[in-house]
């Protein structure tokens, strides 16, 4: 089985590229999801974050609008909240990787891959990248988003052109779908044809 990371900054368009992954028969492992998951309505991890985190839960789960001025801006809450998440999310994970243990390959849909050292741990990396001015009309789009807040954002994460460095392969999300979508469909292609994992 060949592992990818798939990767990027904040709206640039992972979750469409994951889709598209999964439209052609690979399975996909969205951490960001699964994280939804375990912090939403009596999901095993409300408890442990209301601890650790007076007021941020309610009857949802975790409120992320209330979590997150906890933590962004402030590493000791961040490696603490991460201490709880990251645990649950491997179970997840080795959990995933039982399933589809007969496939080919598989994604794991990563939002900070290199920040947390995650390309050690797949076999090939996968970047999805626009230009800046595509991503922060996308981010400052959604509800509730400002300026400020993706700022604080972005500098969580590796910036673009060094994860883009970094990648095994870059799909280019700024232009049209089927331009993306035949990026995802080379870089299966060529991956299928490898014998071995990259390692």
């Amino acid at each position: 089985m060949i592992t990818i990371g798939l990767t990027g900054s904040i709206g640039m368009g992972k979750s469409t590229v994951a889709a598209m992954f999964a439209d052609a028969g690979v399975p996909v492992f969205d951490a960001d999801a699964t994280v939804h998951r375990l912090q939403a309505t009596a999901g095993p991890l409300v408890t442990a974050i209301e601890a650790a985190f007076p007021g941020s839960t309610g009857p949802g789960g975790v409120d992320r609008a209330k979590l997150g001025p906890m933590v962004l801006g402030d590493p000791v809450a961040l490696k603490r909240l991460e201490a709880i998440v990251h645990p649950a999310v491997g179970s997840e994970r080795a959990a995933f990787l039982a399933q589809n243990a007969d496939a080919p390959m598989v994604v794991f849909d990563i939002p900070l891959l290199f920040e947390t050292d995650g390309e050690s741990r797949v076999d090939a990396v996968v970047v999805v990248s626009a230009p800046e001015s595509v991503q922060r009309a996308r981010v400052l789009a959604r509800a509730g988003m400002t300026a400020d807040k993706l700022d604080a954002i972005l500098r969580r994460q590796l910036p673009d052109a060094e994860k883009t460095a970094r990648a095994d392969f870059v799909v280019p999300t700024g232009g049209s779908l089927d331009t993306t979508r035949d990026a995802v469909h080379r870089i299966i292609a060529c991956l299928a044809a490898r014998k071995t994992p990259l390692s």
